[in-house]
Parts: structure tokens; C-alpha cells; sequence
């Protein structure tokens, strides 16, 4: 696929991205994501106001890996002179990312509170002459926008956005098919993720809802999208990309057993470390217990590793776990 001037995956089959995950796709999940089959990551949102004012902790979030290509940093704000500031440093940096993705689908309200993220979407004027700015600061480089359904069920307006983010200068729509309203909760409206896909002529990635392969046939099926991103389904499973592509490929794919599921926490628990220090002790925390759920004994021990208060404290608990849980059938269901 062609994002703009940039290349994502191969001709003709859907593209895998790694969603932004606030707080969850560092720079060492993003790693082990593209380990698995991720085409295309994109780093949690950046504060273009913060990056504006020379905020050292914000730039951080903005760090990509070595070899970490094709890449998107991802950018929330509202002052459209802002946004473009802050894109432009962040082509400056020294691995520079190849696209500029713009939030406008965070739900959270510490973001919507400030008209941004999917706040923006109750203001569509704004957000195109954000899009525009943006795309002239940095051209050639491409923009792309993740926006959601609408606001709420009374509004969803992702098609006519859509249009407009087209003709501001996105190359490419990344669309979450649940409103602001809903957040995380079900159902995902396959049908306006399919509507977009008709009323544009850039790529639209389908978002929302994607846990297993059947998930992600079922939204390539109902929408026709050119690609899928992945968030909370590669929370703990980031083989999920491995999985789904074996579906696209009708080739069976092994899950992996507890062995397997321990060994990559680990390896998740060991690089957050090295790469963040003391910090990524307790940053560690939320990522690691996720690779536990549904192993028996996984409450336990995901109460012990929240009291940890070192990365050898929690290693040996997960082997625990997985001692324990060899023993038995290993799961709770």
C-alpha cells in the first residue's frame, strides 16, 4: 500500500499497523509488535503544545527504534499553527518517523476537555485546516488522521470528515467504529467504517474490536478496508499480527503455550527495563499482567507483580506462575 510517497507492506494484501495506545505502545512494544508482523506502528499520542514549549519528557514518546520503518509519530492538539510546529521539529529529530499521524479520536476526557482529540470532530472546519497545515509544513512527507464514528450516536459525521480530511491533505484515514461516546465498549459499526471506504479515495484503515483473526476477516469482509489497526487485541498477544496474517495467507497458525506466553512477558518485562530504568519497573506493571489472563492462579499473581518493586521480583513470579500452572492444565477456562 502507498501512504502518500511512503511504502506499507506489500502490493495487493491489507496492511497490519499497531494502533497508538496512550501509556502502552512504547518504543519496546512497538519492538515486539513488529517482532510478530506489525507493518506499521505508531508511538502513543505527543503533546504538539508540549513539544512546541521544549517539554524533554513529551519528545521521548516521539523516540523511534533503529530499523523501526515505516513509522508514524502520532500528534494531538488544536492550534493548527501548533500542530504544524511540532511536526515539523519532529522531522528535525534523528530517526526522524516517515508519517505525521493526527489524533482526533482520543476519547479520554483529560483530551476532549481541551476541544482535541475526538473533540475535534464536533468541529470539522478546524480539524481540516489542521490537516492542512500539517501537510504543507512537512511535504512531502505524508499526514494521516485517526478519527472515530462521531461524537455520539446523534452525530456521526466520520464520512463527511472524512471527505474533508481528504481534501485538506490526508493521505490516508484511519477510522475507530465506535463514537466518542461509547469509548471501549461494543458494538463496532462495521457499516460506517464501509461507508468511508466508499466516499474516499485514500487508504482507510478499519479500527475497533479486532481480538482474533476472525475479527479482523470479518472487518476486511464488511468494509472493504485497505488495512487494519490493532490496539487492545495486542494487549498481551502481540502475536495477533502473526495470526492474522496466517488467516490472510489460509495458513494455521499455533497459538503459543504458557511456556511461550511467560518467555515473551519476560523478554517485554527485561527490554521496558533497560530502556527505562527504575521507571520501567512500574511501567512494566500494567503491560506484563495482561500476558497472564485466563492462567490459573493470574489474579494472584498479577497482585504480586503490581507490588513488585523490582524487575527480578517480578521475573520470578511469572516463572512461579508458569511452574504452578505447568503442573495443572494451566488455564482457568
Amino acid at each position: 500500500m502507498k501512504i502518500g510517497n511512503v511504502t506499507v507492506g506489500q502490493d495487493g494484501r491489507p496492511i497490519l499497523m499497531l494502533a497508538p495506545m496512550a501509556g502502552f505502545s512504547d518504543l519496546t512494544f512497538r519492538g515486539i509488535c513488529r517482532q510478530y508482523g506489525a507493518e506499521l506502528t505508531v508511538t502513543e499520542m505527543v503533546s504538539a503544545k508540549a513539544l512546541y514549549f521544549g517539554d524533554h519528557k513529551t519528545a521521548l514518546l516521539s523516540r523511534l527504534g533503529e530499523g523501526e520503518h515505516p513509522a508514524a509519530v502520532q500528534l494531538f492538539g488544536r492550534e493548527p499553527k501548533i500542530m504544524a510546529y511540532a511536526a515539523q521539529k519532529l522531522l528535525s529529530a534523528e530517526n526522524p518517523p516517515d508519517i505525521i499521524d493526527i489524533n482526533m479520536g482520543c476519547p479520554m476526557p483529560k483530551i476532549t476537555k481541551n476541544g482535541e482529540g475526538s473533540a475535534l470532530m464536533r468541529e470539522p472546519g478546524l480539524a481540516a485546516e489542521i490537516v492542512k497545515e500539517v501537510a504543507r509544513a512537512i511535504a512531502p512527507l505524508p499526514v494521516t488522521v485517526k478519527i472515530r464514528s462521531g461524537w455520539d450516536e446523534r452525530s456521526k459525521n466520520a464520512v463527511e470528515l472524512a471527505k474533508m480530511l481528504e481534501a485538506a491533505g490526508a493521505a490516508a484515514i484511519t477510522v475507530h467504529g465506535r463514537t466518542r461516546e461509547q469509548l471501549y465498549a461494543p458494538p463496532v459499526d462495521l457499516d460506517i467504517i464501509a461507508e468511508v471506504v466508499r466516499a474516499v479515495s485514500i487508504p482507510v484503515i478499519g479500527n475497533g474490536g479486532i481480538n482474533s483473526s476472525a475479527d479482523a476477516i470479518n472487518m476486511l469482509i464488511e468494509t472493504g478496508c485497505a488495512g487494519l489497526a490493532i490496539a487492545r487485541g495486542a494487549m498481551g498477544r502481540p502475536w495477533i499480527f502473526a495470526e492474522v496474517r496466517a488467516a490472510l495467507e489460509g495458513k494455521e497458525f499455533g497459538e503459543p503455550n504458557l511456556r511461550e506466553r511467560i518467555q515473551t512477558a519476560i523478554a517485554h518485562l527485561r527490554a521496558m527495563c533497560e530502556d527505562k530504568g527504575e521507571r520501567g519497573v512500574f511501567e512494566a506493571r500494567g503491560a506484563i499482567t495482561h500476558y497472564i489472563k485466563g492462567m490459573r492462579g493470574a489474579a494472584q499473581a498479577r497482585d504480586a507483580i503490581c507490588r513488585a518493586g523490582s524487575a527480578a521480583e517480578m521475573e520470578a513470579i511469572l516463572l512461579r506462575l508458569l511452574d504452578e500452572s505447568e503442573r495443572g492444565d494451566g488455564y482457568t477456562d
